[in-house]
């Protein structure tokens, strides 16, 4: 004969067990920030062709547009969102329904100006945008955050909050100057130390190399911080041509010098490690993220 103890005993382990279950059945999302010291170096174009590439390789993946002041995914794809985040927090949509789908199913999170400092959200606002980012986890396996250029506190607050950090440079003094002054702040104030470089608008591989190296010199003799290369990107006019027609070059284009090496990219990063972070829920990306923006508006 059961006892109640027994029964609530049985239930407690049936709870348990399911609770392992779940937590085995959540896919870890890799997050990664593509970030560049300064404006004019491909970034968006980089992020957008690396989502696609990796969709089209099987993975689930979410772009957010996290430029607030300047966003141009929905440009570069020809969309014309109606909805942004903003309207999530107005309880007017749910994250589901202000996604837009690009190729090969790319889910694309719009930018909103109204979200511009995470900071000056309110409890119940935070709570809203992480709830929403939460029940956005079981339906993707890559979350790319397209930053805005430069070194402004909310590009800060979103790379720390980021697993992975990709940088974009580009054969010009400024570039390589300010990706390394980006590095350094990053190193030096907030602890990062990983970081992933990637050459864009190179003449060949060999340029890629020699750019990398070039970065890397610098910091290992003043940072502590370790670089990889990702790989690069080469000069190719069917990028333009792919602007010009408001699509992504490995769509239309994917012959192109170009496309191949984003599709090769897309490869290595499928290769990193993803770096869990308590079952890979998202939620937990935006509250570093908030996290992170409040203390650059309390220093």
């Amino acid at each position: 004969m059961m006892t109640n103890g027994w029964r609530l005993a049985m239930r407690k382990l049936q709870d348990q067990a399911a609770g392992i279950r779940k937590l085995k059945r959540v896919n870890p999302v890799r997050v990664i920030a593509v970030i560049s010291g300064k404006g004019g170096v491909g970034k968006t174009n980089i992020a957008v062709n690396l989502g696609v590439s990796l969709a089209q390789q099987g993975q689930r993946v979410a772009l957010f547009d996290a430029d607030m002041g300047l966003a141009n995914v929905d440009i570069l794809l020809g969309m014309q969102p109606k909805f942004n985040l903003s309207h999530v927090l107005s309880g007017e949509k749910t994250m589901l329904d202000i996604i837009e789908t690009g190729p090969f199913d790319l889910k694309v999170i719009p930018a909103s100006s109204g979200l511009q400092h995470m900071s000056e959200l309110n409890a119940s606002e935070q709570s809203e945008v992480i709830h929403a980012f939460s029940n956005l986890s079981d339906e993707i396996d890559v979350l790319i955050v397209d930053t805005a250029a430069g070194i402004a506190g909310n590009v800060v607050s979103f790379a720390r909050a980021c697993q992975e950090v990709m940088v974009i440079v580009s054969d010009e003094p400024t570039s390589l100057t300010d990706a390394y002054a980006f590095i350094k702040l990053l190193n030096r104030d907030y602890g990062l130390f990983q970081f992933h470089i990637l050459a864009n608008m190179v003449q060949s591989p060999q340029h890629g190399q020699r750019l990398f190296k070039k970065l890397s010199n610098v910091t290992d003799d003043y940072l502590d911080v370790v670089l990889s290369y990702a790989g690069a990107i080469p000069f190719d006019e069917s990028l333009r041509k792919a602007v010009q027609k408001q699509s992504a070059v490995v769509e239309s284009f994917p012959r192109s010098r170009a496309s191949h090496a984003f599709k090769a990219i897309a490869q290595r990063i499928m290769g990193w490690p993803v770096k869990s972070q308590i079952g890979g829920h998202l939620e937990f990306f935006v509250e570093r993220m908030i996290q992170y923006e409040t203390q650059e508006h309390a220093a």
